[in-house]
């Protein structure tokens, strides 16, 4: 019989948190639900999980806080923020701190479902790279390790950096829609899907600054072109 997925839920809204883990039971999943933020992250230290699904506003240690943390200790689990907080801002921080998705309250449970889903589908339990060493760069880019290396440093991506870098990668030199994009990397074509997007885009630009080798191109109206001068692959 198949191992079930385990899922790390922390919500201290008692009734939504029965709602959603009993939501989540019925689908098959394994649900450990936690009201507070320091006896989640106990919890992650201690046990082994396949995606986090978290509520911002937690005593203890708040959802932000807890992702970070996490983040230290688990570069590629996917990470679902569940919150009240509908600015931009709160979005774009979540992203940053290295979540996958960002759902507003009130939302569906057929919505979290999919997400969730997702997210599985793509996960290292749920997903094979092929084994590939590309050449970005100035860099070795290690695929299933998330890893970028060269002589003077090495760099852990996050998984869904990886992935967007090997879609450019795969796509060199091409003209990219930004929905070919997002169906091809989030399932679907969503506006804030399309923001979270932009974010690892910038990420990605970041960490490639400095070297003259390597572009990321907005192409206006459209979408993306990576240009990248180096050999394609090893």
């Amino acid at each position: 019989m198949a191992q079930k997925v385990k899922i790390l839920y922390a919500e201290d809204d008692e009734t939504l948190a029965f709602l959603t883990r009993d939501s989540l039971l019925q689908q098959q999943y394994d649900v450990d639900h936690y009201a507070d933020g320091k006896a989640c992250l106990k919890a992650f230290k201690s046990g082994t999980y396949d995606i986090c699904v978290f509520d911002i506003m937690l005593p203890g240690l708040d959802g932000f806080a807890l992702a970070t943390e996490i983040r230290k200790l688990n570069k590629h689990i996917p990470i679902i923020f569940l919150s009240a907080k509908t600015l931009k801002e709160d979005r774009i921080k979540g992203l940053r701190l290295g979540a996958d998705d960002y759902l507003v309250k009130p939302f569906s449970m057929e919505e979290l479902a999919l997400k969730i889903e997702i997210f599985l589908n793509r996960s290292q339990k749920k997903e094979i790279f092929q084994q590939k060493l590309y050449k970005v760069g100035g860099y070795d880019f290690e695929v299933e390790n998330y890893t970028l290396k060269n002589d003077k440093e090495e760099i852990k991506l996050t998984q869904k950096e990886a992935k967007l870098l090997k879609f450019f990668l795969d796509n060199k030199n091409k003209v990219l829609k930004r929905e070919e994009m997002l169906t091809a990397l989030w399932g679907q074509d969503d506006y804030f899907l399309g923001r979270s997007m932009d974010v690892f885009v910038s990420r990605l630009r970041k960490i490639f600054s400095k070297d003259d080798q390597v572009r990321f191109e907005n192409v206006h109206g459209i979408g993306f072109r990576f240009v990248d001068k180096s050999e394609s692959e090893l």
